[in-house]
């Protein structure tokens, strides 16, 4: 008889994954950077525990905006009478790659306490470098997930 696998908080092993953006697809990238956060891709998946890994993502200036997506505008508001804020997607990826990258990967996790420590483990750079040498970050090709 098989017995369900019931996670602990002592019980995850994290790793440490690096994704390059270069040429990626924004959504698709993004869709895969959850399930490394969330850990679906292991067997030890539980939905109310945070089990995933952490996620580096380099080269963020260089992702791919498919479509008219680059013309259309996000959304802010600063809670304030007149405090609505809109710029295009092209223009936060010139000036903010890494909020872009965070604000989608925002959008596909849950809005709870376990999604917020979720978004601690995602480190995003607009470059080629990141100061995360030391936890030895195994390079993951965007193809194998």
């Amino acid at each position: 008889m098989n017995q369900t696998f019931s996670m602990k908080k002592y019980t995850p092993e994290r790793k440490w994954y690096i994704l390059d953006a270069q040429g990626q697809s924004l959504g698709r990238l993004t869709s895969r950077i959850t399930k490394l956060l969330q850990g679906k891709h292991k067997p030890t998946f539980c939905y109310n525990q945070d089990c995933g890994d952490f996620v580096i993502v380099i080269n963020a200036d260089r992702v791919e905006l498919t479509g008219n997506k680059q013309d259309e505008l996000l959304y802010s508001h600063s809670n304030y009478p007149g405090g609505l804020k809109s710029i295009s997607r092209e223009k936060m990826r010139e000036d903010k790659p890494d909020k872009l990258i965070e604000r989608v990967v925002w959008g596909m996790l849950p809005k709870t306490k376990l999604g917020r420590s979720l978004m601690t483990k995602l480190k995003v750079y607009a470059g080629e470098n990141h100061p995360h040498q030391a936890q030895t970050p195994e390079k993951i090709e965007l193809a194998s997930l």
